[in-house]
């Protein structure tokens, strides 16, 4: 049988849905009924990592429960402003592996371009809620320099879409870029990391898979799943059309105090993303970023969840986890 696009990925205006996400997180605990948390919301500040949750998102999160694992990523709360040794504004050496505006050349055979500051929502442990994305586009100067450093190294043979979330591009804006990359001949895989198809699946437009069935690499979608009460039907539908267009669909995931940090939790999620025709591919150990002390999760409970996965699960469906260390040759296996 040949899969049609759902009715529910055909063109919705999804940058209409962007516009309307909620960026006020009074209002965000005034829909949820959890008024009584505002005195936990850090005060007003016009260089605070600012709060945005796709109604979608939001409609996912159980009422009158401020422990929902949903609630939990996205709320901002006075914890953030809290200044704890070891964790700093650049946790992961990015701008140490810059190569030219918004090129990170990290691990061998591989770049990851920046391609936008911008996401559908915004996670409060984000490891580059600091980057200075106003200088640090790939997208500048119409991707030249960006495209430029990856065609004059011939080492590289896959590059990274990154972000903030490259999906947050028009697809116009990806084309733009994929047929300068086309041009380049040491270039064989193509891998975009992405948010979009878990929190805004309606991203997932006939346009945008029309881009993707045309380019001339294989595609790896890396999504971004903690938790399986993010994978409602919705997107249970747009990973199904990515897959029906090629894409290889991986799931990476942060090991979040008070999210996911138990194992059958996290072999829900395993279960889930398989069903939806995922593999749980990393879980990755929280990046130590100024804001986010309040997820850490100590690495002996890291290692035991580990090793109750690997027990619980088949070995299909056990992530590796990893820490990620500025300066490493690749991400450092954790248990």
């Amino acid at each position: 049988m040949i899969p049609t696009t759902p009715r529910s990925l055909q063109p919705s205006g999804w940058q209409q849905l962007w516009r309307e996400a909620i960026t006020d997180p009074g209002e965000l605990l005034d829909a949820l009924g959890l008024g009584d948390l505002r005195a936990r919301l850090p005060q007003a500040d016009g260089k605070r990592f600012p709060t945005r949750v796709p109604r979608g998102y939001l409609a996912r999160m159980r009422a009158g429960d401020r422990d929902d694992p949903l609630l939990r990523q996205v709320l901002p709360l006075d914890d953030e402003d809290r200044l704890v040794p070891g964790f700093g504004f650049d946790a992961v050496g990015d701008l140490a592996a810059r190569e030219a505006p918004g090129v990170l050349h990290k691990y061998a055979g591989r770049a990851l371009l920046v391609a936008t500051g911008s996401c559908a929502i915004h996670c409060r442990y984000c490891f580059r809620r600091h980057f200075p994305y106003a200088e640090e586009l790939a997208a500048r100067n119409g991707w030249r320099d960006a495209v430029a450093a990856i065609a004059g190294d011939p080492s590289l043979h896959e590059v990274l879409l990154s972000g903030g979330d490259p999906l947050a591009l028009t697809t116009a804006k990806l084309r733009e870029l994929t047929t300068q990359l086309a041009a380049i001949p040491h270039l064989r895989r193509l891998r975009i990391h992405t948010r979009l198809p878990v929190v805004l699946p309606q991203r997932v437009d006939r346009e945008l898979l029309d881009w993707l069935r045309a380019l001339p690499w294989p595609v790896v979608c890396v999504i971004h799943a903690n938790h399986a009460q993010e994978i409602g039907p919705e997107v249970v539908a747009a990973l199904a059309a990515l897959r029906a267009a090629g894409v290889v669909l991986l799931n990476q995931s942060v090991l979040l105090r008070g999210v996911n940090d138990d194992v059958q939790t996290l072999a829900t999620l395993g279960e889930t993303l398989f069903a939806a025709g995922v593999l749980p591919y990393y879980v990755h150990l929280l990046d130590r970023v100024h804001g986010a002390a309040h997820f850490e999760v100590d690495d002996a409970t890291a290692a035991a969840l580990a090793a109750g996965l690997r027990a619980a699960q088949p070995g299909y469906l056990v992530p590796k986890f990893v820490r990620e260390q500025a300066g490493a040759a690749s991400k450092t296996p954790f248990a």
